[in-house]
């Protein structure tokens, strides 16, 4: 098996895998990273974004020798400080997650839409999040922190 070179959180990591091998399993069995989930295995439930020079990527379809030498984004290295993301602290505040398992997905597609766009409209908001799927029904609250994170990556506050 090859070696790849991987840009993880901004730390570079070489890892060896099999030239198809999903990037979600790299980051999870080698790496032991606990944010990016295997959902679906189809890139159909967004449990395992990441982000991908800045776009929201399904580590479960991509390989992870296809993201050799690419800046590659996860939950886990959201945090900077000791701080939370905006992101992050919006769906604390606004309680966005009731079994957690698709937060994952949800944060980081929010952090890739707000990142390009922190004044993104409702619809541009729905079309971000369209691929990201909650079973638990806690999408009203997620829809909040969004406009949360909205709010304060547009302008520097907390509201």
């Amino acid at each position: 098996m090859p070696d790849y070179t991987l840009n993880i959180d901004g730390t570079r990591h070489t890892v060896t895998a099999q030239a198809d091998e999903p990037l979600l399993y790299v980051l999870i069995d080698r790496l032991k990273l606990k944010g990016p989930k295997f959902g679906c295995g189809v890139a159909q439930c967004g449990t395992c974004t990441v982000l991908v020079d800045g776009a929201p990527m399904r580590s479960c379809v991509i390989s992870a020798a296809s993201v050799t030498g690419r800046a590659i984004r996860t939950l886990d290295g959201l945090a900077q400080g000791g701080k939370a993301h905006p992101v992050q602290q919006a769906f604390i505040d606004q309680q966005a997650a009731q079994c957690g398992y698709c937060a994952n997905g949800w944060v980081m597609s929010t952090v890739a839409l707000l990142e390009k766009n922190p004044r993104a409209s409702d619809a541009e908001i729905r079309e971000a999040m369209s691929g990201v799927l909650c079973r638990c029904g806690t999408q009203i609250a997620i829809h909040r922190a969004i406009h949360q994170a909205a709010r304060t990556m547009a302008t520097g506050s907390k509201s």
